[in-house]
Order: structure tokens, then C-alpha cells, then sequence
């Protein structure tokens, strides 16, 4: 322990000594609080007594650093808060919940101590020595450890992810392969009911990643999902790679889903993933529609330009399907839109207003209703509409509602430039 007096490093010794004799009860004192305050570590009684011992075993440490003026370079963190930081890995505990509890331990840790050195020393000079090299060599060491702790905890996250997803996703590809499955052996290989409703979900990050950190983003992400739309057990989550996932919302015998929460937990739950999903089909069969369609729909949005945070194979079903060949699909509007189909605000402005045109049963007051404007505007727009295009809206209706539908998810890369 570099600097301070000789004075301070006998008083921090013999303050040492006197809180071993306690330290039962110091060690239950500390693993009491961090229970209390992180709800993250309650659980059965196997992780309950690794962390009593991590507890233990870091106080005894630290005690031992003080009594005997130790130097930190050898300090590795004892071998049972190593597997208790394993063991958090395996059961998904967030890291911050293992970092906060070395904070709040560390503290309670220093009360006993100061308190002890307020017992036994009554100069405030040496008392003012005394705690600067305990604050020292604490903080020294839980520096040391925790960084030791968060690099085990992360190599086995990642490879605990990586064992668990490498068999799980072998068996969902027989599954969606096999056209015949034996839906009990199915069912128990992966831990997942089949025979219920489903949603499937693709999941990726568009920006690269370190490590395992973006396989993490994706399955809290799926979980949050899932915890917010009430299913009714544990999502089937498969990674792809670091960076894209496969997933699938157990909905029992619910057959419907709200989209507007889905959204709205993808939004609010990760700052740039984006998700693709597909309608909630029932059974083995279901399994893998719902996987298609979120397939399909992921396909749209990686053409999209800009695209959105998350596309709904509901919403965009018929444009999905034709998706496969973007440049005839691109000829296709053009050819159902003429001019409207050019990349401009007053195009888009045009094509929005005949989308909700069409969509209110072709009526002006609806959509002037929707749209904020007066009906004269409306009648407006579907007349500029109606000359770009060469023809009245009602001409090939249905042509021209997938067409409008494809230009409002696709953007730019189905439009035209502007000739200006």
C-alpha cells in the first residue's frame, strides 16, 4: 500500500483486525442490504449462498489488504465472486445489477470500518490519515475486482448465449424445414409450446457491435417485448449472428395483437433496433408462416428508404410479396401512377391525400376531416392526382391502393427523380 505514515498503516491493521473478529456478522450485515436493495439478486437458495460467500470472501480480502499492507497487483477477486458472476450470466442478471451491488457492499463495508476507527482513535490527524489509506486501498481493490468480475461475467454471457442459441437454433431449422414434426419431440427440444398461437419476429441491429453486446440488446429486447404484450411464457429467442435474431411471441389462444405496443416497446426499448413482424398464426404450421411473413416483411424494410423502426407483415402484406423483384416492382407503380409516382413534396403530398381518399370510401369530407384541411383543398389534390396520373382514381382501384401502399413504405427507391 503506496504512501501515508506509519502511524496510519498500524491504526488501518488493527482496525482490520478488530472488525475479523466480527465478520459474520459484517458479512451478513452487507449480503442482507444488497438483497434488499437489488431485487435483481434474490432468488433460490444456491445463488442466495454463492453471494453470501462472494460476500464473505471479498470482506475477508479486503480486511486481509488492510492488516497487512498489501499491494493490489496480485489481486485476482476470490474464486467464489467469480462464479457467482458466472452464475449471473447464466440466469440473464444484468451486469449493472452485479456492478451497483460492489458499490453498495463496498460502502456498508467502509461503515463498519470507519466506525472502528472512530472507537480507537481520538487524534484527527492520524484519524484523517488513517481513512485516506482505507479509502485508498478499498477503492484500489474494488476497482481491481469488479473489472475482473465484469470480464468473466461477459466471456461466459456470451458463451452460455452462444451454447444455448447453437443447439436451439439447429432444431427450429429441422422444424421449419420438415414438413412432418412430431410436434411432442418439437416441443420438448426447444422448451417452447407449439401448439398455441405465434407471432414471429426478426430482430436486427443496423450498426456493428462488440462482442456479445448486441446478441444481449436483442434478447432483453425480445423479452421486453414479450413481458409488454402479456404472453404467456418465455419468448423463443435463436440468434442469427451478433447482430440479427430470430424470434417467436408464445400468444396461447390468443389470436390477436395490439401494434401499435409492439412499436412502441421497439422504440422505447433499444435506441436503433429494428424489427420485422409477422401475423399471429396458430400451431406447428403457424410457426412457420409467422416466421415467413416476418421474413418478407424484413425484406421490405431493408429495401425501404428510409424505412421504419418496425414493419408489420399486416400492414404491408401485398407490397412484402412483391418484394422479391425490385426493379419490375418498381416499373409496376410507375406504370400504375405516371407522374405521381416522382420523388417530390408535392407528389407526396398528392399521394397521401389520395391514399386516406381511397381508404375513407372516397370521401372528401373524411379526408379532409383526417388530413386538417378544408374540402375544396381535398378536391384539389385528387384532381392534380388525377392529372398526373392520365386517369380518374376509380380506374384500376385496387392497382392503386398497393401502389400507394408500396410508395408509402418504400420511399425513394420506388420513385422517380424529380426532373427538377
Amino acid at each position: 500500500m503506496a504512501g501515508g505514515s506509519a502511524v496510519a498503516t498500524k491504526h488501518l491493521s488493527v482496525v482490520a483486525t478488530n472488525v475479523a473478529t466480527h465478520i459474520s456478522e459484517v458479512s451478513r450485515d452487507v449480503w442482507e442490504l444488497l438483497i434488499a436493495e437489488i431485487p435483481q439478486l434474490r432468488g433460490d437458495q444456491i445463488i442466495l449462498n454463492i453471494l453470501k460467500s462472494s460476500v464473505e470472501e471479498n470482506i475477508a480480502t479486503m480486511l486481509h489488504l488492510f492488516e497487512n499492507d498489501m499491494s493490489l497487483e496480485n489481486v485476482e477477486g476470490p474464486a467464489s465472486a467469480l462464479d457467482y458472476a458466472r452464475r449471473l450470466a447464466q440466469r440473464n442478471v444484468p451486469i449493472s445489477a452485479l456492478i451497483r451491488a460492489y458499490r453498495i457492499g463496498h460502502c456498508r463495508f467502509l461503515q463498519w470500518c470507519l466506525d472502528e476507527l472512530h472507537r480507537q482513535c481520538a487524534d484527527e490527524d492520524v484519524f484523517a490519515a488513517t481513512t485516506r489509506r482505507m479509502l485508498e486501498a478499498s477503492f484500489g481493490y474494488i476497482d481491481r475486482v469488479s473489472e475482473r468480475v465484469i470480464e468473466v461475467y461477459q466471456l461466459e454471457r456470451d458463451r452460455w448465449l452462444l451454447n444455448q442459441t447453437t443447439v436451439r437454433a439447429g432444431r427450429v431449422r429441422e422444424i421449419l424445414a420438415e414438413k412432418q414434426v412430431d410436434a411432442d419431440w418439437a416441443e420438448s427440444a426447444l422448451g417452447y409450446r407449439l401448439r398455441q398461437h405465434h407471432v414471429g419476429m426478426v430482430l436486427w441491429l443496423p450498426e456493428r457491435t462488440h462482442g456479445g453486446e448486441g446478441l444481449d440488446r436483442l434478447d432483453r429486447l425480445t423479452s421486453g417485448i414479450a413481458e409488454e404484450l402479456r404472453c404467456c411464457t418465455k419468448p423463443l429467442f435463436v440468434a442469427r449472428d451478433e447482430t440479427l435474431s430470430w424470434s417467436w411471441l408464445p400468444f396461447g389462444s390468443r389470436s390477436e395483437v395490439s401494434w401499435d405496443l409492439l412499436s412502441g416497446t421497439v422504440e422505447d426499448g433499444d435506441r436503433t433496433a429494428r424489427a420485422a413482424v409477422g401475423d399471429v398464426e396458430p400451431g406447428v404450421e403457424g410457426f412457420r408462416r409467422t416466421h415467413r411473413q416476418a421474413l418478407r416483411a424484413q425484406e421490405l424494410a431493408m429495401v425501404a428508404s428510409p424505412g421504419a423502426r418496425v414493419t408489420a407483415y399486416a400492414h404491408v402484406g401485398p407490397v412484402a410479396l412483391m418484394c422479391t423483384d425490385i426493379d419490375d416492382m418498381r416499373a409496376w407503380v410507375w406504370s400504375v401512377l405516371g407522374h405521381l409516382a416522382i420523388d417530390d413534396e408535392h407528389c407526396a403530398r398528392l399521394r397521401e391525400t389520395l391514399q386516406i381518399f381511397l381508404a375513407t370510401g372516397c370521401s372528401h369530407t373524411a379526408t379532409a376531416s383526417r388530413q386538417i384541411l378544408h374540402k375544396n383543398t381535398v378536391q384539389y389534390r385528387i384532381r392534380k392526382a388525377e392529372e398526373a396520373m392520365g386517369r380518374p382514381v376509380h380506374e384500376r382501384r385496387a392497382d392503386l391502393e398497393v401502389a400507394l401502399l408500396a410508395c408509402q413504405h418504400l420511399g425513394s427507391s420506388l420513385l422517380r427523380a424529380s426532373p427538377s
